[in-house]
């Protein structure tokens, strides 16, 4: 080897190794200000509730602020491209679900950002099952009466859904699919209206998040059929779970995890990770993400990364068969 070459390798060395040092320093004094954890979702929506109770208590461990901010707008489309594009510090971390990184990216034409690129996975929070609602007036109790009483009386039963695309949609249209019902899709402009209607027996079933349809179940407005879960969850003990109800493809979670842009070093990541696994295992945390009908998972930045590529790869196909795509 000649001197040139054993020369500029070794400074080539140096420079790697002063920019490890450097790394590993900074990731050791992380964080030296707030982090903003962006929530691409409007204030008051479950993602926004679970990332407050997470983030109060990361700010704790941090010892530094973790500041909420709202960007809605696109689906989550808005809020997730600016954190792709922010600086790789960890300073700017995104509060991601499975509308932005798994549905999204199959159901819009375009998005200002890559899902599967653009992105370092950091943890996964929490998985928040689905129900599947029906009015009283449906004359089924179980999932195997209303496969019997779709079949008899095709085109009858109408599903409402927070609006095309949304998991509700995607969810009810696969649920029609696996027990060969022909139902008919009637959008609204959010969950809200959607269940108003539900409620009011304007419109027969509805996929929804556990924690907005709970009281109406309890009061006996609404008839839990299913839950998207492998499992009975606590809120609702008499409501059988995807596989005991002979569906287990059904299973399905409205998901939120933590990510960060992509390049951001392995040790921020770690020290995000660790802050927010230990917010999680806050035992108030727990009962409050409990009783939002959350499971609370604490996954680390490599099982995270493989739990959101299994997801995006999951609904792709379930998005292309409702033929709907979103500019």
């Amino acid at each position: 080897m000649s001197f040139n070459r054993r020369q500029i390798l070794g400074t080539l060395s140096a420079a790697l190794a002063t920019a490890a040092l450097t790394t590993t320093a900074f990731a050791q004094t992380f964080p030296q200000r707030p982090v903003r954890m962006v929530v691409p979702f409007a204030a008051g929506g479950s993602t926004d509730v679970v990332a407050r109770i997470v983030a109060a208590e990361m700010s704790k461990v941090l010892g530094q602020q973790v500041v909420v901010d709202n960007k809605p707008g696109g689906g989550g489309s808005i809020g997730s491209a600016e954190v792709a594009k922010a600086a790789p510090d960890g300073y700017t971390i995104l509060t991601a679900t499975v509308s932005t990184h798994a549905i999204n990216p199959s159901l819009y034409t375009k998005l200002p950002f890559d899902a599967a690129k653009d992105f370092q996975p950091v943890t996964h929070l929490v998985n928040v099952p689905n129900v599947l609602v029906a009015h009283p007036s449906v004359p089924a109790k179980t999932v195997q009466e209303l496969r019997e009483y779709a079949k008899a009386n095709p085109g009858k039963l109408n599903y409402a859904s927070p609006g095309n695309g949304s998991i509700g949609h995607l969810q009810s249209h696969w649920f029609a699919r696996l027990i060969g019902a022909e139902m008919t899709h009637i959008p609204y402009r959010g969950a809200g209206p959607a269940l108003q209607d539900l409620v009011a027996g304007q419109v027969q079933l509805m996929v929804d998040n556990v924690p907005t349809s709970l009281g109406h179940i309890r009061s006996g407005a609404l008839r839990a059929i299913v839950v998207s879960a492998d499992k009975r969850i606590p809120q609702l003990p008499d409501a059988p779970s995807s596989p005991e109800a002979g569906i287990p493809d059904f299973i399905g979670y409205s998901w939120v995890a933590l990510l960060a842009p992509r390049g951001t070093p392995r040790p921020i990541v770690d020290a995000l990770n660790t802050a927010a696994v230990k917010a999680l295992e806050n035992p108030a945390v727990r009962e409050r993400l409990t009783e939002l009908s959350a499971t609370v998972v604490a996954g680390g930045p490599d099982a995270t990364a493989a739990f959101v590529d299994t997801e995006r790869a999951k609904w792709a196909p379930i998005v292309k068969a409702t033929g709907v795509t979103l500019d």
